[in-house]
């Protein structure tokens, strides 16, 4: 049977923090060695972060582990954000097939290549990722992922903390990386499954992009972009008014095909910047004419109440043993009145014996069986109660 562990350590010696998170995620297996360790870490120093995270592995000796610098670190059933502390998570999986690997990109005359692909294998049942983004085209990697990895779910999140560019640090298998990808390939006799919660909820009403040009929108339902945006804020009540002037985001239906677009049926994207001159909306993507759209505000009680919704669903297909949990550096405190909502929630609506994650700066997960970079979500890979397989 599989066991998981997840501990959580603040300690002004971040090694001993390291140290203490790494004794806490694997007392519940028993004095078994782990099979997969996921290691994150929060601290200003990019050094310090290195040092704590090839600490943990050599102290856990698990067969993989994989991880990565953080914003926000989640263990032990609470959130810490900005703060430096170490989180960690052990399982015991003696069936899984576990094949670590990590990938670089090298642009070339013709375009970008990409070095140190997985070889998909039958049994392969989800990846986890975890993603420098100053130095890995992962958007357009996870988009693509679908033909270069014949449909292989994937879920993680990107790396974040302080600092810009050269601040990421990824672990695997006791090497720290200053760049690519880092991520574990999962199989065997091991039972996984993904969710994927978003929170945003639509504004307004659902839309086609009838003219654009790259990330910038110039048409809305036949009305110049930012036109129809000012429309649709006078509509607004005051209440909403408040939510979009705290950000404003534009949802992308992901089925074209049907009758409704409700809540969590949209790709959440960022508005990034609007010209009135131009008449133009600028949004995080690449939005084709003809896509359907809708605007969306954060909103923690409808985050709240889609993930709860989500794992009610999610507890028909069985029960949850473990978790790894990829929550938005924007939930947190700057969406919830703490940094423990979506580590409480879990563990209130699925029960795991352990789960632990980090604040990321984007979350990587499938919906509608494809992969996708999300914004505003907490993405989890759950790991089920037996190995009974797929």
């Amino acid at each position: 049977m599989p066991d998981f562990g997840d501990g959580l350590a603040q300690d002004a010696d971040l090694l001993a923090a390291a140290e203490n998170a790494v004794a806490q995620a694997t007392a519940p297996l028993g004095g078994r060695r782990p099979d997969l360790l996921a290691v994150f870490v929060c601290h200003p120093d990019p050094d310090e972060v290195g040092r704590a995270g090839a600490r943990a592995m050599e102290v856990a000796g698990a067969r993989v582990a994989v991880g990565c610098s953080a914003g926000g670190v989640i263990g032990d059933g609470r959130g810490v954000e900005a703060r430096p502390a170490v989180a960690v998570w052990a399982a015991a999986l003696p069936d899984a097939t576990l094949t670590p690997f990590r990938l670089d990109a090298t642009r070339t005359e013709t375009g970008m290549v990409v070095g140190g692909m997985p070889h998909r294998s039958d049994d392969d049942a989800v990846a986890l990722l975890l993603a420098d983004p100053y130095t890995f085209p992962i958007q357009g990697f996870v988009e693509q992922s679908g033909d270069v990895l014949r449909g292989l779910p994937l879920v993680g999140g990107l790396a974040s903390g302080p600092g810009g560019p050269g601040a990421a640090r990824l672990f695997l298998d006791g090497v720290v990386h200053e760049r690519g990808v880092v991520g574990v390939t999962i199989g065997g006799d091991v039972r996984v499954r993904t969710l994927v919660s978003q929170g945003c909820r639509p504004v307004g009403p659902t839309m086609t992009v009838t003219a654009a040009e790259g990330p910038h929108l110039q048409g809305l339902a036949g009305v110049p972009a930012y036109r129809k945006l000012e429309q649709i804020l006078r509509e607004l009540d005051e209440t909403e008014q408040q939510m979009v002037a705290q950000g404003l985001h534009l949802g992308v239906a992901m089925d074209e095909y049907a009758d409704d677009h409700r809540q969590g049926d949209f790709l959440i994207r960022g508005v990034v910047g609007a010209d009135p001159e131009e008449g133009t909306i600028t949004v995080g993507d690449v939005v084709e004419v003809g896509r359907t759209v809708r605007f969306q505000v954060r909103d923690a009680a409808s985050a709240d109440a889609d993930l709860d919704w989500l794992m009610t669903r999610f507890r028909g297909g069985g029960g949850t043993a473990g978790a790894l949990l990829f929550s938005c550096n924007g939930r947190g405190r700057s969406m919830f009145p703490d940094a423990d909502h979506d580590v409480v929630a879990l563990q209130r609506g699925l029960a795991p014996q352990g789960v632990a994650g980090f604040f990321a700066a984007g979350e990587i997960g499938p919906v509608a069986a494809r992969n996708h970079l999300h914004a505003f979500t907490a993405s989890v890979l759950a790991f089920g109660e037996d190995e009974a397989g797929g």
